[in-house]
């Protein structure tokens, strides 16, 4: 079977005709060049070169195979790149789990800049809940997760992606649809939409923290896992909920989110994870994508 080199020495002596000027281009002698292309010969078991002490000409078979010989090497070149450009993290695929809320609005941000920095790497998308992403990670089925802070493993690697603030949603019809922020105090004797402390258990808690903070006691009237659905209910009139701003992006008719006079511990937090141990090279490329959307982070 002929190998690389002979293909190299066969292209080099078919464009110049020449095998002093062929040697010359390769950085050979020529007795090593005229042994490369006598091997190539030999494992095609056909004569490519016509040759004499004066010229060098190619046979039929060598005009033939000269076109042949070019692809092979294009594919070679091409396939080392790619190898190369998979293992500085330039190419390849990288699968990214992520919650329902993160695709309201930081989730197109970061595919947005990931495709202009990385567009050689596949992006595979898998919608799943915080708990179901960490079992995922650790399992290898994906290779970062963005999730809510609700875990403390060791085994992980995070970063804060995203600080936004909560929002009351209600009806535009009703009477804190027009205040121009709300306080916690405003909601006791109305009737709220909230989280369900199962699916939803990070919202849940922060939301159950607020009022046992403020001594309020709400009136839930039902527990739901997705913010999209609360806010379903909210414009159906069945109450009023806490939101992400983010939520602002999902453009519900019939419903108004306002500003709530909250302190710091309103603020809803969204993290990337990763396995330190996971050797996709693509990793690192997406942890320099998420540091600069990280910057921005903040709550305005």
């Amino acid at each position: 079977m002929f190998e690389l080199s002979h293909l190299r020495c066969f292209v080099a002596v078919a464009e110049e005709l020449h095998f002093g000027r062929a040697a010359a281009r390769l950085n050979l002698t020529q007795p090593p060049l005229s042994r490369q292309i006598q091997l190539l010969e030999h494992a095609l078991d056909v004569r490519l070169l016509d040759r004499t002490s004066r010229s060098v000409a190619l046979t039929r078979a060598g005009h033939n195979f000269l076109p042949e010989a070019r692809r092979l090497l294009r594919l070679a070149e091409g396939a080392a790149l790619a190898a190369r450009r998979t293992a500085s993290g330039e190419a390849g695929a990288l699968t990214l789990g992520f919650t329902a809320a993160s695709g309201y609005e930081f989730l197109p941000r970061l595919i947005k800049a990931f495709r202009a920095e990385a567009p050689d790497i596949d992006l595979v998308l898998k919608e799943m809940v915080s708990t179901d992403q960490f079992e995922s990670l650790a399992a290898g089925r994906i290779d970062v997760g963005l999730v809510r802070p609700t875990f403390n493993r060791r085994e992980l690697q995070s970063l804060c992606v995203v600080r936004e603030p909560l929002m009351l949603a209600a009806p535009e019809e009703h009477p804190l649809a027009t205040t121009p922020e709300v306080r916690l105090a405003d909601l006791e004797r109305h009737a709220l939409v909230t989280y369900s402390p199962y699916e939803a258990r990070y919202f849940y808690d922060l939301v159950a923290t607020l009022f046992a903070s403020a001594a309020i006691t709400p009136h839930y009237t039902q527990h739901i896992s997705q913010v999209h659905s609360i806010l379903g209910l909210v414009k159906a009139g069945i109450g009023l909920a806490l939101v992400p701003r983010a939520a602002r992006n999902l453009g519900f008719d019939g419903v108004v989110l306002r500003p709530l006079d909250l302190d710091v511990g309103s603020i809803v937090e969204l993290h990337a994870v990763w396995r330190p141990a996971n050797a996709n090279p693509a990793i690192a490329t997406l942890h320099r994508t998420l540091n600069r959307l990280a910057d921005s982070a903040a709550p305005a």
